[in-house]
């Protein structure tokens, strides 16, 4: 009983206060805060008040929340693991077999690797702190610079 006098003042004010806004010629934003308005007062005739003021005082009501709550978690719990190894077991079997490399592209007429004509452009360095600038050297020296 008491909530529904609530809910009904609560449309009133917001009914007032929409009254207000156009009065001020803002007829969109008036009418904006009388569907939010009219929302209460709606859910009091429509008796979700009522069923929410019986859902509120029932332990069966509150264990089937518990089991909700159980159930979201344990869903929130499998999309993670499941998204940390990589998706299902056959999502992780099609990846492996993308993943093997081919020593041909599928159209290509000569296999894709193997020894160039030309030298290779890095020379082996024989210690690394005085060969600091080989791998620059050889950047050079492979562009003609």
């Amino acid at each position: 009983m008491i909530a529904e006098t609530v809910c009904s003042a609560v449309s009133a004010a917001g009914l007032g206060i929409a009254a207000v806004t156009a009065y001020r010629k803002r007829f969109l934003a008036a009418a904006r805060i009388a569907a939010y308005s009219l929302v209460p007062l709606g859910l009091v005739m429509a008796g979700v008040v009522d069923w929410l003021a019986d859902t509120a005082f029932s332990p069966t009501a509150w264990a089937g929340f518990g089991v909700l709550g159980l159930s979201w978690v344990l869903f929130a719990t499998t999309r993670t693991v499941e998204r940390r190894r990589g998706g299902t077991r056959k999502e992780r079997k099609a990846a492996r077999a993308a993943a093997r490399p081919e020593a041909a592209a599928p159209g290509a007429s000569a296999p894709s690797l193997g020894q160039g004509s030309r030298p290779a452009a890095r020379p082996a360095a024989t210690s690394r702190g005085e060969d600091d600038f080989s791998d620059i050297e050889a950047i050079l020296k492979k562009h003609g610079i």
